[in-house]
């Protein structure tokens, strides 16, 4: 079995290191990079990365920079070495940080990204999901989702019909070990309802509960 190939961008040598050795310990193929520049390089030359951990503060292009290039092209997953504060993003770290939590971070992501290779195609009510390209499209047009937006309408795809917490949707679409404020449910929610037009209202609110996918 091949081993998963992550790249590790951070401009210090010693943080690039620590991160390395850890996930090297854990079974990955490590790639670094040292700048911004290097990081897109790596990147297009090297189809089999599948996930990219990113330190904001670099020289040359800083991470938003190189996140929100890459994004132009992937949904490839990448955990962002900062305080939280942009789109586009699966995960965010704040330095200093354990190297366990990220090594629990990476394996958590990997997880539910390769839960995405079976060969499932989920539709309902003109939206279809593609969990193998990992497209969506609404009525045969593709739709421009970021890698969260995508994973929670195939969620609410995988349950419809079902009353789902904000805490249930945290804990499965973001993960256990996400220790943020429940209230970023509504703000996915609410940006995945603009994507889909009017078919949003199949996405239900339940006060004082959260949402159900229901299509009418």
């Amino acid at each position: 079995m091949e081993k998963c190939k992550i790249l590790v961008v951070d401009d210090e040598s010693r943080m690039r290191k620590l991160v390395s050795d850890f996930l090297t310990k854990q079974g990955y193929e490590v790639l670094e990079a040292g700048d911004g520049e290097a990081a897109l390089d790596a990147f297009y030359e090297d189809k089999d990365i599948q996930l990219i951990i990113l330190d904001v503060m670099m020289p040359k292009l800083d991470g938003w920079k190189v996140c929100r290039e890459i994004r132009k092209d992937s949904k490839i997953p990448i955990i962002m070495l900062t305080a939280r504060g942009d789109e586009g993003v699966d995960e965010y770290i704040s330095k200093p940080f354990s190297p366990k939590i990220l090594v629990a971070r990476v394996e958590a992501i990997l997880r539910r990204t390769s839960a995405i290779g079976s060969d499932d195609i989920l539709s309902a009510g003109g939206i279809e999901i593609n969990k193998t390209s990992h497209t969506a499209s609404i009525d045969g047009k593709t739709m421009d989702l970021s890698y969260k937006e995508f994973e929670l309408l195939t969620y609410f795809l995988e349950n419809q019909g079902i009353a789902l917490s904000r805490e249930k949707i945290l804990n499965s679409v973001w993960n256990y070990d996400y220790f943020g404020d429940a209230r970023t449910i509504d703000t996915h929610v609410k940006k995945l309802r603009s994507k889909i037009g009017a078919k949003g209202e199949y996405i239900k609110t339940i006060w004082g509960m959260g949402y159900k996918f229901e299509v009418s």
